[in-house]
């Protein structure tokens, strides 16, 4: 057997708004968000393997490399759903920081959807690994597709957007992850001030980078600056430091800021290098994988 290798790129995504409508009876929340993708991303390398076995390696020793790992089980979903008996090895360069709200694990799990659909001959429509992947993660069904979205119900039920005008993001990511659970079960919906998603919807259609940065709200920002204060903080330095747009992406904690000035994207990157370790400065993607 020839052993077939593939490379697939997994961008991370960030949250333009993010809105809270409703407890759901299955426990879960209605939400209402525009995500998109920018290119801080994870390498996926497939090699094919003779025996019908799955094998995940990531470079961050920190991140499972079991059945834990989303990576793992996108593969396994894929090969029992459609009783393949092949195996993959599994390589994951791991650039997205972990429990950032930047949807690190679920592009990884989308990428391998969409990079064994092609080793395997899969013929697979996007929209059928996006239905596949939901059952991973509500995230999974957007990195699928990439772009820019309105993404409603779990995030799963997606409306595409154009592409946000051409801009560089820079974020932080503090040291700590954020429980996703804990903001969530905090959240008192009746006392929210909702975002006004129409209001960046119509922004991004007229490629308006001022009323974008305008526009960017996200309602878990109040709960997760109770529990991590110090996401406030870089929040609030991001501001000084002259951003056009700043706002937090997910649960948190990662806060990213938005500027089409290049050397204002780097003036904010050394001052708050100065004092966190994780910061990126990258651009933002917007178009569909």
């Amino acid at each position: 057997m020839k052993i077939m290798q593939i490379n697939v790129k997994a961008p991370a995504k960030i949250n333009l708004t993010l809105d809270v409508l409703r407890k759901r009876k299955d426990g879960y929340h209605d939400v209402e968000m525009i995500m998109t993708t920018i290119d801080l991303a994870d390498r996926i390398q497939l090699n094919s393997l003779e025996e019908d076995r799955i094998i995940v390696d990531v470079t961050k020793g920190y991140v499972p490399c079991n059945d834990k790992n989303l990576a793992y089980q996108a593969a396994k979903l894929l090969k029992d759903r459609l009783g393949i008996k092949k195996g993959v090895s599994i390589f994951i360069d791991k650039q997205i920081p972990v429990s950032a709200g930047l949807a690190g694990g679920s592009t990884d799990a989308a990428a391998v959807l969409r990079g064994l659909n092609q080793m395997w001959n899969l013929h697979l429509s996007v929209e059928e690994l996006a239905e596949i992947g939901l059952q991973i993660g509500s995230d999974v069904p957007f990195c699928v597709h990439g772009g820019t979205a309105i993404a409603t119900g779990r995030g799963e039920n997606l409306e595409f957007l154009p592409a946000p005008p051409p801009c560089w993001v820079i974020l932080v990511k503090p040291p700590r992850g954020v429980s996703t659970k804990d903001v969530y079960e905090r959240i008192k919906i009746d006392k929210l001030n909702h975002p006004d998603t129409p209001g960046m919807i119509r922004a991004i259609q007229d490629q308006n980078f001022p009323a974008i940065c305008n526009s960017l709200q996200n309602v878990m920002e109040d709960v997760t600056f109770q529990l991590y204060p110090d996401v406030h903080m870089i929040k609030n330095r991001m501001i000084q430091f002259g951003a056009d747009g700043t706002v937090m992406s997910g649960s948190g904690p990662t806060v990213f800021s938005l500027t089409q000035n290049e050397s204002r994207a780097y003036r904010l990157y050394n001052g708050l290098k100065g004092f966190m370790e994780q910061v990126y400065v990258v651009r933002l993607l917007g178009s569909e994988n």
